[in-house]
């Protein structure tokens, strides 16, 4: 059997540059060139994993079918491969840890002294392998999360030097991505930081194979040359990653720039054949060449931070594309938005997105958005939070029931038309607990959401939530106008509402924007784009 190359990713010099998104490039010209391709990430913080984060602390928490609540940068490598992660594409340090002190009081290490080395790295060691040793894959990809420097990095850093060394020649490579910053006031691009980050891995044992520059500007023939010198690389290693329009242009870029060529080279593996980037350049070439624009309101309350919502500013992008349409997000803040400013603050929108989200704050807000858009025959899609909202507003302002809500904001509701699950009643851990991960929906023939899914019987989405639609409220809501047409056929858990009446109008309690790909655009989002495109025609 041929052996399971790795291909491991650092960053230095500043966080947020881009590893997910270069790790993702990468893996994906690789896997057009025919080499079966995943990638994991390594997260140093202390966490057992993101669920429990705030987004302005981490951005969203992205959810995977076997209901991991993982690092958003698994939302781009399946973006990007149109493969899904699981559990064992995320690791933190939290989750290491704890397995080892598990191990510890199983008395696994035979009274031994428990210490970072060796059994901290060993354990990340076996983790960085898990995937490899499945025989699915020919390459995995590592990221590794932080700066090179970073105290809670360490632990991570020497676990790569090990198993470099482990796994011997031409069966690993290490790329090191850094900042080339631009000093204006100097007119030019400086190497010194690059030059300090590569020596900070170099002092803890590691070599960097291949460097990539994140940059505003060209590097120059003399510059590579000075940093290929300086970070002892191949001239041919020293690979520009400038800055792009949009995520989507980095694979032909490192195409351009032959990171995948090196790669392979330094893996001691045949090229194979040309990547074939067809259909990625065709969703570019509609994503670039719009034929129409629309506007859509995201309204949320995590809006000031663009993260918090990655997976569903992607799926427009995706959605975008598939209608050739440019697809304008405007974020609102739903703590800012009552009865008196709905109008002002709303109209002027193709759509309507009310998005997921947990706790009390902005809900007023958020019911308001959804009463503007059924009134007014906007486009209305509502996520997780989103769609209980719409069963809040429909039970307040369409049955007269005044104070229904959902028993998160209120305890004591006379109309609990959203409460929490059964199951979740006698939880108190919040890590991992809440309903998680693909679960079955079957849809009512001849609905919206029958159509918008092709005509399909069974569905599988993603999910995250604790509170779920009242069912003992269905009949007089549906006697009412408000159909429930996605159901799941285990649970009986309402999945999907909507109102016939409206053009578009449509609540769903699962998570759609985990599912979208470049290649998959998601079928909901599709379907409300166009239907924003059709309101704006009009």
């Amino acid at each position: 059997m041929n052996q399971t190359k790795y291909i491991f990713v650092t960053g230095g010099v500043t966080s947020s540059l881009g590893k997910g998104i270069i790790a993702a490039s990468l893996a994906k010209l690789l896997q057009a060139r025919g080499y079966r391709t995943t990638i994991q990430k390594f997260d140093p913080y202390i966490n057992v994993d993101p669920g429990t984060l705030n987004p302005y602390e981490h951005g969203e928490c992205y959810v995977t079918d076997d209901g991991a609540e993982t690092d958003l940068d698994l939302g781009h490598y399946e973006r990007f491969l149109n493969v899904p992660t699981s559990q064992a594409n995320n690791v933190t340090t939290g989750r290491v840890y704890l397995s080892v002190i598990e191990k510890e009081r199983r008395g696994e290490f035979l009274g031994k002294t428990v210490q970072v080395v060796p059994h901290i790295t060993n354990e990340i060691k076996e983790r960085m392998q898990h995937l490899g040793n499945s025989g699915d894959y020919d390459i995995v990809i590592t990221e590794i999360g932080g700066t090179v420097g970073d105290i809670e990095s360490l632990p991570y850093i020497e676990s790569v030097r090990q198993l470099v060394w482990d796994l011997g020649e031409n069966n690993s490579l290490v790329i090191h991505l850094t900042l080339v910053p631009y000093l204006a006031a100097a007119g030019e691009l400086k190497t010194k930081p690059t030059q300090h980050s590569v020596k900070t891995l170099m002092e803890s044992g590691i070599k960097a194979d291949i460097l990539v520059c994140r940059t505003e500007h060209e590097l120059s023939s003399d510059l590579r040359h000075k940093l290929a010198l300086f970070c002892n690389v191949t001239r041919e290693s020293v690979i520009q990653s400038i800055d792009a329009s949009t995520i989507y242009d980095v694979p032909n870029l490192m195409l351009e720039e032959g990171l995948d060529k090196i790669s392979l080279k330094k893996l001691d593996l045949p090229e194979k054949n040309t990547p074939d980037l067809k259909q990625w350049n065709q969703f570019l070439f509609r994503l670039k060449n719009p034929k129409h624009t629309v506007n859509i309101g995201l309204v949320g309350k995590y809006v000031e931070l663009q993260d918090s919502y990655k997976s569903i500013l992607e799926a427009f992008i995706h959605a975008g594309s598939a209608n050739e349409t440019k697809v304008n997000v405007i974020s609102v803040h739903s703590e800012y938005i009552d009865k008196e400013n709905a109008a002002e603050k709303l109209s002027g929108l193709d759509g309507i997105l009310v998005a997921p989200g947990f706790g009390e704050r902005g809900i007023e807000g958020k019911i308001e958005t959804v009463r503007f858009a059924r009134e007014n025959n906007i486009p209305f899609f509502g996520i997780c939070l989103g769609m209980q909202m719409a069963v809040i507003e429909f039970s307040r302002n369409v049955l007269g029931w005044k104070e229904a809500n959902s028993t998160e904001m209120n305890e004591h509701t006379a109309y609990p038309v959203i409460n929490i699950m059964e199951e979740q009643k006698t939880i108190t851990d919040k890590g991992g607990t809440m309903r998680l991960g693909a679960w079955k929906c079957t849809l009512t023939d001849g609905s919206l959401a029958s159509k918008i899914y092709n005509g399909q019987t069974d569905i599988l989405e993603r999910h995250r939530h604790r509170y779920e639609f009242n069912g003992a409220y269905l009949k007089e809501l549906q006697n009412a106008g408000l159909s429930t047409t996605g159901v799941n056929p285990d649970t009986g858990l309402v999945e999907i509402i909507e109102i016939n009446s409206h053009p578009f109008f449509i609540g769903v309690q699962y998570h759609p924007e985990y599912k979208s790909t470049v290649a998959n655009p998601h079928p909901l989002f599709v379907s409300f784009v166009k239907a924003a495109v059709a309101k704006k025609s009009k």
